[in-house]
This record gives structure tokens, sequence and C-alpha cells, in this order.
């Protein structure tokens, strides 16, 4: 049997070896590599999603999250208790990027509540502050 180098064995994990982050060449999981490659949120994407999960949770609205990852888009689904359908769908379509927007955020019923190629701009619509308004 042949033996598997340290080097080999971080590349069938997807790793790169020297900074042990994910390679951007990472197989469709269960699937032929020759397939192609599966969407992913890049780190400030993650970030900027993280952050707004963050504060929510800390408000009490959210509570659990899911992440997909598939060849044809990135799902981060957003959940008000774990065994409920999600609440909101943030996802990344790169199939969209110069039509509408590789961006959306989705409510539980489906409506596409904000699509744009920015996705600061794009989960903006999931922190809207109320403003009190004197009549």
């Amino acid at each position: 049997m042949d033996e598997i180098t340290e080097g080999e064995d971080f590349k069938a994990l997807g790793f790169n070896r020297r900074k042990l982050e994910p390679s951007s060449h990472v197989p469709a999981p269960g699937g032929n590599p020759l397939q192609g490659e599966v969407v992913s949120f890049d780190r400030m994407e993650l970030r900027e999603i993280l952050n707004l999960y963050g504060r929510k949770v800390a408000e009490g609205e959210w509570r659990d999250y899911a992440l997909d990852l598939m060849p044809q888009k990135a799902v981060f689904s957003i959940f008000r208790r774990t065994s409920e359908m999600p609440l909101y769908r943030i996802e990344k379509n790169p199939k969209l990027a110069r039509k509408q927007g590789a961006f959306s955020v989705i409510t539980q019923t489906g409506l596409i509540l904000k699509r744009g190629h920015e996705l600061k701009r794009v989960i903006e619509v999931l922190d809207r502050k109320l403003k009190l308004v004197s009549g």
C-alpha cells in the first residue's frame, strides 16, 4: 500500500498546506472532482454575515444557522428555532452576478427581500432599525 505524505493528505481534504486554509479548488462533496467546484462565501462575506447574526442572537431574535455549500450556490440559513424552517436565507449565486447580483435575501415564503452585487448592502434589509416618527 502506498503511503500518503502530509502534503497530499491536506490537499485531499481541500486545505492549502502552507496556510491551513480551505483551498479554492474544493471538489463537490461526495462527488467527482471533475464535476465542478463548490460555491462558498469568502472570508470577508462570512464575516459580514456572522457580525449581523451575532447582533441578532444577542437581541434574542435568532438562535441557529445552517451553511449549505453546493455547486450552484451557497446558502446561509437563519433560524428562530432549530426545528423550524429558516426565517431567512442569504444566498450567493455566481450565475446571477452579471445580471441581478450574486447575493440575495429570501424569506421563509420565498419572497426575495433584496438582491444585489454587494453583500453588505443586501443584508442591510435584515438589520433595519425602527425610527420614531412624531405626529
